[in-house]
């Protein structure tokens, strides 16, 4: 993380885009990946750009027609894996593409394949996820809610009967002794164990209505959550990986609709109109909130145990000691002075470069560490 920020802007290179769009961006020392779409709003384009330059080195663009909540750019951020990069769009369509060269391995049409019906509001938004081998989307069929393909070809290795998808992305990680996927269906919080797909458990929240976009958080070996209707909530697991259904502790002030948190050194730390810091080792107690103008209802957080990265709604970076019992800012940036939007993305963070969507473009910012 950067000990301070510029005073101003210096961008090592930009790139245009067609629009500020939603999905976040991926990268790795080399390349530089970002969901777009064309002027006609008619097909999805992904772009890879060499991150040292940013010149673009492969382009991939098909047909996804339809009209969704928010525009129609891609949702999920592209995940890099093993030479390859997985693209989704919002609107059904995964495609597996070889890094280097932008070559089309294989491609699905989740909602088509496996027979999906639910209304797209605001599309399909959860970032694909690789863990032992299997790559984990959320098709939201009735007999696929949830499915692992093979990364290499596209193959189903399981799937498992539900309810139509949550907004959010899926984690995995090992609670109650059980290696599991976690995360949102439309209605309920659950965990399907990541060998074989079956459900392991399910929490219905105690206030229905829930849109489920925030992802959950591992804390150890416990899970936090944080949805609008039903607050932050910490929960602790059974032998066997089954949740404890009731909190080990409760907030309801932390109530965000969009964001997710970060945990850093024992604190919970989320926007929500103010930024909010809770203890996770006191009873998720309120330590701080703070308002900053650059805040609102999303913020994307990138944090270390010194530093804490913010980008909030309203367009300005800050930089917040992780350290400090109260809220201090280090410093702070005008990334995109006077360009107004409405700023959604996740920026990427590779050694001292910070790659970050703004209304029409993708920028590389340096930002040294000293």
């Amino acid at each position: 993380m950067p000990r301070t920020l510029p005073a101003k802007p210096r961008f090592l290179w930009t790139q245009p885009l067609n629009s500020a769009g939603l999905g976040g961006v991926a990268a790795t020392k080399k390349f530089v990946v970002v969901g777009d779409r064309d002027p006609a709003d008619v097909m999805d384009v992904f772009h890879c750009y060499a991150a040292g330059d940013g010149e673009l080195l492969w382009s991939v663009r098909y047909p996804s027609l339809g009209k969704l909540d928010y525009g129609n750019t891609p949702r999920a951020t592209p995940l890099i894996h093993g030479g390859r990069v997985y693209l989704f769009g919002a609107f059904g369509d995964l495609h597996c593409v070889e890094l280097a060269s932008g070559r089309i391995v294989w491609k699905r049409n989740l909602r088509l394949e496996f027979g999906a019906r639910h209304r797209l509001v605001w599309g399909y938004c959860s970032s694909p996820l690789i863990a032992d081998g299997k790559l984990i989307v959320n098709p939201g069929a009735p007999q696929a809610s949830v499915a692992a393909l093979d990364p290499l070809t596209g193959k189903v290795l399981w799937q498992t009967p539900g309810r139509p998808p949550g907004f959010s992305s899926f984690i995995v990680g090992t609670f109650g002794g059980v290696r599991q996927v976690v995360g949102y269906d439309k209605d309920s919080l659950g965990g399907w164990n990541l060998a074989t797909g079956k459900r392991l458990w399910k929490i219905s929240p105690r206030r229905a209505g829930d849109f489920n976009v925030p992802t959950p958080v591992q804390a150890g070996d416990r899970l936090f959550v944080a949805t609008e209707n039903n607050g932050a909530r910490l929960f602790g697991f059974s032998p066997g990986g089954r949740i404890i259904p009731e909190p080990i502790a409760v907030n309801e002030d932390l109530a965000p609709d969009i964001a997710t948190p970060l945990i850093v050194n024992g604190k919970v730390y989320c926007v929500w109109q103010e930024l909010h810091c809770l203890d996770l080792t006191d009873g998720l107690k309120a330590k701080w909130t703070a308002e900053d103008e650059s805040f609102g209802p999303y913020a994307a957080m990138i944090g270390s145990e010194s530093r804490i990265l913010i980008f909030g709604n309203g367009g300005a970076m800050v930089l917040i000691d992780a350290r400090s019992d109260k809220f201090q800012v280090v410093s702070r940036l005008e990334v995109f002075a006077g360009q107004r939007a409405e700023y959604y993305s996740h920026p990427a963070l590779v050694g001292d470069r910070l790659y970050l969507r703004g209304p029409k473009s993708l920028v590389c910012l340096p930002l040294p560490a000293s």
